[in-house]
């Protein structure tokens, strides 16, 4: 493997951003050195004069498809949808056909991963046997396999006994429990959030409680156990309280927002555009103004797509019977830098924590996750100031089911580097 050298790069890490350029020098897969000066020699060059270099994007929560529904995504799709983004690690959720729920199957994940050789992939598995909330799936065996967390995303695991044996077995595993917070019965099939805008649009809705008492639940168990969870997509200020002050408390929770529920209220939905449609649902002015505050105060620690790739026929059966989910890889850094970072919401640093060091935290990629000597050469270049519009025809994703086509966007990609190798390079 050749080395490769970063000139002129304006280092950002989560503990700060440093203000002189420095070169770094990256071999066999590695960041080898770090100097304000290193000969290139035989070296390939990449000079980032201008752009800002960080620690390689982490995205804790994306639906790859793969296997079963290649029809919307695949893990090579998916993988240059995330090169593109700026991710040089993706954790896919197991609710594909058939469930990620056994050894088998995250092996393959892993092994068409390695071919694809874009990004990093760690298959996330099941809670349940085949995600159907009745027998826990062998977590030791997952783990060897090449797992590191478990969810049944898409439901939550609302039988509360087997959530605790869940949560017991997960960390004798070593494994971080993933949780979908949502009452299935409460929600009962609603397609958007209740409140005035359902009301006007006379469509089915599901109230914010349905997300708010899975949280409060959960907290509660996770507190008695003393043991672990991470929250997905969480949606609502009430549950951002619910989480501040369980953290306050002391108790190990975390959780992630999505950008689309950080940038889109329910007013969105108006238009009818299927691809507003998510699950949980867009909610209010106010509950999009808590998100933002959480990734303020640090209660929110990740930032995470949710990509979820559909196909057009999916989608264009209408807004009740449409699938809920969009794509969200190529999309997410921009959505950050203009609705976060522009708006003086969160500073580089920070973004680089929710994106990056945060998700490496949580669930345990020790050498990922920061620009150190020793640590993996999975990097992100930026330009901090770049405008770019969202196209349909330049999605990388197989799927383009997005609202956001056709929206300016700031902070683009330049070049994205996973092990060393450029995976992505803009132009």
């Amino acid at each position: 493997m050749s080395s490769l050298i970063i000139k002129n790069a304006i280092i950002v890490n989560a503990d700060g951003q440093a203000k002189q350029p420095q070169d770094i020098l990256l071999e066999k897969g590695l960041i080898s050195r770090i100097a304000k000066s290193i000969d290139a020699g035989k070296s390939k060059v990449i000079d980032a004069g201008g752009q800002l270099v960080m620690p390689g994007l982490i995205d804790p929560h994306v639906h790859l498809r793969e296997p079963g529904r290649e029809d919307k995504e695949t893990i090579e799709t998916g993988s240059r949808a995330a090169a593109k983004g700026g991710f040089t690690t993706v954790m896919c959720m197991p609710n594909t056909s058939p469930v990620i729920d056994n050894a088998m199957i995250v092996e393959g994940i892993i092994e068409e991963a390695r071919r694809v050789g874009l990004v990093n992939v760690f298959p996330i598995g099941a809670i349940t046997r085949g995600q159907k909330d009745q027998e826990l799936t062998d977590m030791f065996e997952l783990r060897e396999a090449g797992c590191l967390a478990l969810s049944d995303d898409g439901k939550s695991v609302w039988n509360t006994q087997l959530l605790r044996l869940a949560l017991e077995y997960s960390q004798m595993a070593g494994l971080v429990l993933i949780e979908h917070c949502q009452d299935p019965f409460a929600s009962a099939g609603g397609v958007m959030n209740e409140g005035f805008n359902s009301t006007l649009l006379g469509m089915k809705a599901d109230p914010g409680f349905t997300e708010s008492i899975i949280v409060a639940r959960d907290i509660e168990v996770v507190r008695y156990l003393k043991t672990r969870i991470h929250l997905a997509h969480i949606s609502l200020g009430r549950s951002l309280e619910l989480i501040r002050r369980a953290k306050q408390d002391g108790v190990s929770i975390t959780c992630e927002v999505t950008p689309h529920h950080f940038t889109l209220s329910d007013e969105a939905v108006k238009g009818f555009d299927p691809n507003t449609k998510v699950n949980p649902p867009l909610r209010s002015a106010e509950d999009v103004a808590a998100l933002k505050q959480g990734l303020r105060d640090g209660t929110v620690d990740c930032i995470a797509s949710d990509h979820a790739p559909h196909n057009p026929e999916d989608k264009e059966l209408g807004f009740e019977l449409a699938p809920p989910g969009m794509i969200g890889l190529e999309t997410s850094l921009g959505l950050a830098v203009s609705e976060l970072v522009d708006k003086k919401i969160l500073t580089w640093p920070q973004i680089v924590a929710k994106m990056s060091a945060n998700p490496a935290r949580i669930f345990g990629l020790d050498t990922k996750g920061a620009l150190k000597e020793g640590f993996d050469a999975d990097i992100t270049i930026i330009d901090p100031d770049r405008e770019w519009t969202v196209k349909k025809e330049e999605i990388a994703s197989k799927s383009q089911n997005t609202p956001f086509i056709g929206r300016t966007l700031k902070g683009k990609v330049m070049t994205t580097i996973c092990s060393g190798r450029v995976t992505y390079q803009e132009g």
